[in-house]
């Protein structure tokens, strides 16, 4: 089948834990910090003209712990820090839902919701992406599913969740490694 003209690769990024230490419903930026190499990761990946998409679920929003807007003061902080090595990001997707809990009309089963592909749906609609020449980087299994689902190569980092993650047998055949930095370095190999 002929390739789409005109498409692009992309890596899809889980925020918490795999560009940022974990931290439970991370909200505030006096709380944020990258993990070590990622801002340099971030700006290979742009050199090498890979569209770099954030795809996050949030339901800190759904449960009323923070807010949409506390959420972009993060993303407008997090920018910074990766400007300032060079790097950037070029779409943020999230997913502020949770099936169970919350206020209408943020408590609702959602197509955006990771382990669901919609995030990376809507930014290949958005970016022009090849999603099977892509990939969906993250710590968790809901992470890898999306990518799955979305038809990009999911790739597994041992930060945050990652290494429970990699004790759940349906993942044993994801690529893993120890950060996003190695993580990188595979995708870049793989041309």
């Amino acid at each position: 089948m002929k390739r789409a003209e005109g498409l692009r690769r992309a890596v899809f990024l889980d925020r918490d834990g795999t560009i940022n230490v974990e931290r439970d419903y991370l909200h505030r930026i006096e709380d944020f910090a990258f993990i070590p190499g990622v801002p340099d990761a971030i700006r290979r990946l742009n050199e090498a003209g890979f569209l770099v998409l954030v795809v996050t679920n949030q339901s800190g929003v759904a449960r009323g712990f923070f807010t949409m807007a506390d959420v972009d003061a993060l993303h407008r902080h997090m920018a910074a820090g990766l400007n300032a090595a060079g790097a950037h990001i070029d779409g943020y997707y999230v997913c502020p839902h949770h099936p169970t809990v919350g206020q209408d009309p943020l408590q609702n089963e959602c197509s955006c919701r990771k382990g669901e592909p919609g995030l990376l749906l809507q930014g290949a609609a958005e970016h022009c992406i090849d999603l099977s020449r892509s990939f969906m980087v993250g710590d968790k299994a809901a992470d890898l599913t999306a990518g799955q689902r979305a038809g990009c190569t999911p790739l597994l980092v041992l930060t945050g969740y990652g290494r429970e993650t990699a004790a759940n047998p349906e993942f044993l055949n994801v690529p893993r490694f120890p950060s996003l930095v190695e993580a990188v370095e595979f995708i870049l190999e793989s041309g």
